[in-house]
């Protein structure tokens, strides 16, 4: 039996009214599979690295098929800066312990919630405080710090 590709259930998705509309439900279904990809980067990282690493998750939606998002993940040795549509976690060799560091959704989003920050619902607190964190730089300043970096220089501690 054929499968569909992709940009042909997009095609025929974007052509019917959208079962739901409702964030969270939608959120629900984009992340069956992200907790098993997270442990996977993990795993990869695990054998990859003999020190601290990040996994960054990075969610895209597809040019040509508007109603088509993805989540990549990958791993690296050093945190990355914060960017729009981010999700990066810590992993603590040592401790064998995972830390989530940040998420930030897309450029629109960060600035509905900042434009509307009264307004936000109690259960989002969170993500606006994540979105404020990066306004100010904090994000930023975090990112630098975990990797050695002096303050306002490209020079790290380290001699890097």
């Amino acid at each position: 039996m054929a499968k569909d590709t992709v940009g042909k259930i997009a095609t025929d998705l974007s052509q019917k009214e959208a079962p739901t509309r409702d964030p969270i439900e939608l959120q629900r279904e984009m992340h069956k599979d992200y907790e098993k990809s997270v442990i996977e980067a993990i795993d990869t990282g695990k054998k990859d690295y003999n020190t601290d690493f990040f996994v960054v998750v990075l969610t895209k939606r597809e040019r040509l098929l508007s109603n088509v998002i993805r989540n990549y993940f990958f791993v690296r040795s050093s945190c990355p800066t914060p960017e729009y549509d981010q999700t990066v976690y810590h992993f603590h060799k040592k401790e064998d312990r995972v830390e989530f560091l940040w998420v930030l959704p897309s450029m629109d989003t960060c600035s509905v919630f900042i434009d509307n920050f009264l307004q936000i619902d109690p259960k989002e607190k969170w993500l606006l405080e994540f979105i404020l964190k990066d306004s100010s730089g904090e994000l930023l300043a975090l990112s630098r710090r975990l990797n050695g970096e002096i303050k306002d220089t490209i020079l790290t501690e380290k001699g890097n």
